[in-house]
């Protein structure tokens, strides 16, 4: 059994089901484009969007060129993240939990880009005038998994029960 934390994958192996999985439910149950269901009446709506760029809408307006930029960018940071997993103990869990994440996430927009050429959005957060860009589970384990990453590496000069 290898001693390294390869096995977390399995976490980014959940967090793509379930990202792609909500995604199906989104695309049919929100049908057509704009459609918003309240979750939460003034705050938590469904709302079906489609983003061809990166975080909030980042060179969403290209030609096309970007699709295939931020498949190559998704694949190269995933491949970093996976050998920083071959290089972390299994026990670090302050490491591997954050980077599982964070790859399932990438994966999960990938698979759209790859597939549809644009990432499925659905999770909108509002409240009177303020609103979030629409989003998706896979940018949640993306947004948890760098903050976590952020303050556990902050907190990282700490040794936790002979775990860094």
């Amino acid at each position: 059994m290898p001693s390294n934390a390869l096995p977390w994958l399995a976490l980014s192996a959940l967090v793509v089901a379930l990202d792609q999985g909500s995604k199906h439910w989104a695309l049919t149950a929100l049908q057509p484009l704009g459609t918003t269901r309240p979750v939460i009446p003034g705050l938590l709506d469904w709302t079906l969007a489609f983003n061809t760029g990166a975080a909030f809408s980042f060179l969403a307006a290209g030609s096309g060129w970007q699709r295939w930029f931020f498949i190559a960018l998704a694949l190269a940071i995933g491949v970093a993240l996976v050998l920083w997993l071959v290089r972390t103990p299994r026990r670090d869990w302050r490491t591997a939990l954050p980077l599982a994440l964070i790859i399932g996430g990438a994966v999960g927009n990938l698979i759209d880009r790859w597939r549809l050429g644009q990432v499925t959005d659905f999770i909108h957060v509002h409240y009177r005038q303020w609103s979030y860009p629409v989003f998706n589970l896979a940018d949640c384990a993306i947004t948890v998994g760098a903050v976590a990453l952020f303050v556990f590496g902050w907190r990282g000069g700490r040794t936790h029960k002979g775990v860094r």
